[in-house]
């Protein structure tokens, strides 16, 4: 089944919009929007005070003093729709730019994906919102159907006979095509669509042209629909440009949210997973100019969701602390990759998948610092201290390294459980290495000779047993013995 859900986005530049992360005291003195030098759409504020679309821009300040007027701006509504398309991306590849700020969905291989359209209609509602922006939407069998419902906010029709009959109940007028010939229309009593499909078409396509019947007929699905759908760039980077100074790097994460939700779709269209990215904190300007303060997000497993993303980031911005006030955001995927299949297997795995356990590592990474949570790295070598490396939880460790085995006549040796980061010297008391107590050796030696290209080490490890029956991993050093005789340390403990 094919379905369309149309967004009808208000024509308005974004400083109309206040976001929720704003930090205005939300104090509504009034916002009209002018189009040569005529109001073009009031704040309800506005509106209460007495102002109409139409409305000059003096007959606003007599009623308002204080009101926000705003010029429309086309170039920040384009920019806005690409956003708003952008991240929209991650539901359906087949995204299109229709007339009027409205944009088209194709999503009728989507709901099985988002659990039908009621779902699919919330997730886009709460996205659209998240951006700064409140959008009429509606759902149609047809493109043209499902544009003509939005624009008249007149909900969804899922069924092709729902849609007829809340077609036939919309203005004409709602038709660019018909809208010069609204005299005509209201003078033969032709209000709506269902009248406009009752008069003759050979008349009615000499008087008002070829192009009103074609959009009829495509609304009510009597004629293919072509579009030619957004792609999206190369690469990406989405920059935000913010209402006001902020001093508080936790008051950014809505913000950044913006920007990750366009990554997001960006990311499903493209089918790739990002690894790193990097949110730049812009500053002021001009003589008292700043560098952009970066945050980089470096993610031990490539992800295209936004959800992990948003964690990370907040865990990173709350330990923040901004040198000035930000005025911009930007956005850049410095790394990504091709994205990998789900996991097909029939049962999950208990406890999680290994997705969900590299996740909660890097929240930790976020939260302690990433010198903090490290993971082991295993080197085929003779030598413990070399054999037994620990490295960041996001540093990428090939399948050859985690897989390195020593030989299997070390591995059938004992090894104690606890290797001290740096050997201890031993004291010696009438020649025996001393540590609380004198230590006897209870093995036999194991020499290791090994490290001769980045410097020799030359040891006879033996486990020793101290007064408490406490048992430790101890060696003496062959070269280098001095006049003292040979020095001995301690490596390790056994449990």
């Amino acid at each position: 089944m094919r379905l369309w859900i149309a967004l009808h986005l208000p024509r308005l530049p974004l400083e109309v919009f206040t976001p929720s992360w704003s930090t205005d005291t939300g104090t509504d003195v009034g916002t009209v929007v002018l189009e040569q030098e005529r109001v073009l759409v009031a704040s309800p504020y506005a509106q209460d005070a007495g102002v109409r679309t139409g409305m000059r821009r003096g007959g606003v300040l007599m009623l308002l003093p204080d009101a926000r007027i705003h010029e429309r701006a086309p170039a920040q509504e384009a920019d806005a729709r690409q956003a708003v398309a952008l991240a929209l991306l991650q539901y359906t590849p087949q995204v299109a730019e229709g007339e009027e700020s409205t944009l088209l969905m194709d999503v009728g291989a989507s709901l099985r994906l988002f659990g039908g359209i009621r779902a699919l209609c919330r997730r886009v509602r709460a996205n659209v919102r998240a951006l700064g922006f409140t959008a009429s939407l509606a759902c149609a069998p047809t493109a043209r159907g499902a544009w003509l419902l939005a624009r008249a906010n007149a909900g969804r029709a899922v069924r092709m006979e729902a849609l007829l009959r809340r077609l036939d109940r919309l203005a004409v007028l709602l038709m660019p095509p018909a809208r010069p010939y609204a005299a005509w229309f209201d003078g033969i009593g032709c209000h709506t669509l269902g009248d406009l499909r009752r008069l003759p078409r050979p008349g009615l396509q000499r008087r008002c042209g070829r192009e009103l019947l074609d959009l009829l007929d495509a609304a009510y699905g009597l004629v293919p629909e072509l579009y030619e759908w957004i792609a999206p760039p190369e690469t990406f980077r989405a920059r935000l440009e913010l209402y006001d100074r902020i001093d508080d790097a936790d008051l950014l994460l809505a913000g950044a949210q913006c920007l990750l939700l366009q990554l997001t779709g960006w990311l499903c269209a493209r089918q790739l997973a990002v690894e790193r990215i990097t949110l730049q904190l812009e500053h002021e300007r001009g003589r008292v100019a700043r560098p952009p303060t970066s945050v980089e997000v470096v993610l031990a497993e490539p992800t295209w969701r936004d959800e992990h993303l948003v964690r990370l980031l907040k865990e990173r911005l709350g330990r923040l602390t901004l040198e000035a006030p930000v005025i911009g955001l930007a956005l850049e995927a410095l790394q990504v990759r091709p994205m990998a299949p789900p996991n097909a297997s029939l049962f999950p795995e208990p406890g999680g998948s290994e997705e969900d356990r590299m996740r909660m590592l890097e929240l930790l990474a976020a939260r302690l610092g990433p010198e903090n949570v490290l993971q082991p790295l295993p080197l085929a070598d003779y030598r413990p201290e070399q054999a037994n490396v620990w490295v960041p939880v996001q540093q990428k460790v090939s399948a050859r390294a985690r897989n390195a085995q020593l030989p299997p006549d070390v591995l059938s040796l004992p090894r104690p459980t606890w290797l001290l980061a740096r050997p201890i010297a031993l004291l010696m008391r009438d020649h025996r290495p001393f540590y609380g107590s004198p230590l006897r050796m209870a093995s036999n030696p194991e020499r290791i000779e090994a490290g001769w290209w980045d410097g020799p080490e030359t040891r006879d490890y033996f486990i020793a047993e101290g007064l408490d029956h406490t048992l430790y991993w101890v060696y003496r050093e062959r070269v280098g013995m001095g006049e003292d005789g040979p020095k001995w340390f301690l490596h390790g403990l056994f449990g």
